[in-house]
Order: C-alpha cells, then sequence, then structure tokens
C-alpha cells in the first residue's frame, strides 16, 4: 500500500512560525512533524510515499529529498496554491495508482501503528481513524458504530488525520480546490465509510499553544510512554 502525506497547506495559526516554512517541518523534541511520521511508515513497512507541497514546497524538498534517509522513496506532488485535502489528494492520484491508499496530515503527531489497519471491507470506500475529542474540538466530528462512521451519533469522535482510501472515494470530483470533509459526509451518509478508535496520545499540532504542550510531553519522555 501507497502512503500519502499532506503537506500543503501554510498554518495560519502557528504564524509567525509558519511565515518562513510549511506547517509539517515545525520541529517538537528536535525533529520535524514529518520526520515522524516518515520513521513511522518505513518502521511498519511502507516504503512508496506521495507528498504533496504547495507553502515552500522547496523547503520539504531540500529537507526530504528522496526519502532514502528514512528508509522509503518519496515522490512529490507539487500543486503551486494549495487544493485543500480532497482537492490535493484528487490532484495527486496519478501517483497514488488503483489500489486503496492511506492518507496521514502532516501537522499531527501520534503514535499510531500503521499495521493495526484493516484491508478495506468490500463495497466500502474509506477507512478513518478516530480519536477521542481532544479541548478544541469538543463536539467532535463523526459517531462511530459497529465499524461504520457516522454524521451523528450518541458518541462524538474527531477524526485523527489517518485513513485509508480508495480511488473510488474520489469518483466524480472534479480537480482543483476541495475540502475533505463535505466529501466524507456524502460517503458516511451512503454507508461507505468504516472506522476504528484510536486511544493513544495523539496532537493535533495547529497552535502554538499546542506545539508547546507537545514540546512538554516530549521533554518529560510522556509522548514515549
Amino acid at each position: 500500500m501507497k502512503a500519502m502525506i499532506l503537506a500543503a497547506g501554510r498554518g495560519e495559526r502557528l504564524r509567525p512560525l509558519t511565515d518562513e516554512i510549511p506547517k509539517p517541518l515545525i520541529k517538537a523534541g528536535g525533529m520535524a512533524l514529518i520526520e515522524y511520521h516518515l520513521d513511522n511508515l518505513a518502521d511498519t513497512g511502507f516504503k512508496d510515499v506521495i507528498i504533496n507541497t504547495a507553502w515552500h514546497a522547496d523547503k520539504i524538498h531540500s529537507l526530504l529529498e528522496n526519502g532514502k534517509k528514512y528508509g522509503v522513496h518519496i515522490r512529490y506532488s507539487d500543486e503551486g496554491t494549495a487544493l485543500e485535502t480532497a482537492g490535493g489528494i484528487i490532484n495527486a492520484l496519478p501517483l497514488l495508482g488503483d489500489e486503496p491508499f492511506l492518507v496521514v496530515n502532516g501537522d499531527i503527531w501520534c503514535h499510531f501503528d500503521f499495521t493495526e489497519l484493516p484491508e478495506l471491507e468490500e463495497g466500502k470506500q474509506a477507512h478513518l481513524i478516530l480519536v477521542d475529542n481532544p479541548d478544541h474540538n469538543e463536539k467532535g466530528d463523526f459517531a462511530l458504530e459497529d465499524g461504520l462512521v457516522k454524521n451523528s451519533g450518541e458518541t462524538m469522535h474527531t477524526y485523527s488525520g489517518i485513513g485509508i482510501f480508495s480511488p473510488e472515494f474520489f469518483a466524480g470530483q472534479q480537480p482543483g480546490v476541495l475540502p475533505l470533509a463535505p466529501v466524507l459526509r456524502q460517503k458516511c451518509e451512503h454507508g461507505l465509510v468504516t472506522g476504528q478508535l484510536y486511544e493513544g496520545l495523539w496532537t493535533d499540532v495547529g497552535t502554538i499553544e499546542r506545539l508547546e504542550e507537545l514540546e512538554k510531553q516530549l521533554a518529560h519522555g510522556l509522548a514515549n510512554a
């Protein structure tokens, strides 16, 4: 299975840190966020990684190069102007091929074991990793009922930014700027998305405050527990 890391965004809420570098290159514990993903992917058997870029794309190319030093082979999907999540994936489909692929947000930090990912069930188009709701998303995004991801339910969870998608998931969508959430909700409405709950350490590094908290965890070894 191929993997795609989403790395095109600027990260407005992390300014001024992201004025000069893209958000996935922000460092925590002395290492860029995207490097944690590459190490994790390599450790769990992934070889082919596609990374989409836009904001300061040259700096991502310069740091990661062809991926050899991380034990993977990297190809880039350069967008020029960021196309949002679904738009970026659609733009990269020629590199991703005809089989289901893993997508990971480049601005999260977690210990998720990618070997725990299942194959897509027959007739399903995506599988999401959900987490307990963080303070900044108390209402959550989706419910999980009998393995199916629902748009609403008694207990809501947050989408972690990790998921498996089939190319069919994006069939009929026009190239260009397109967020993922509306497409996901449409697919959930038709029962096409499965999911699982991840209860390990996970951080959406979307603000300076969350970055500082992650730094504290890493400094005290809490994030390695």
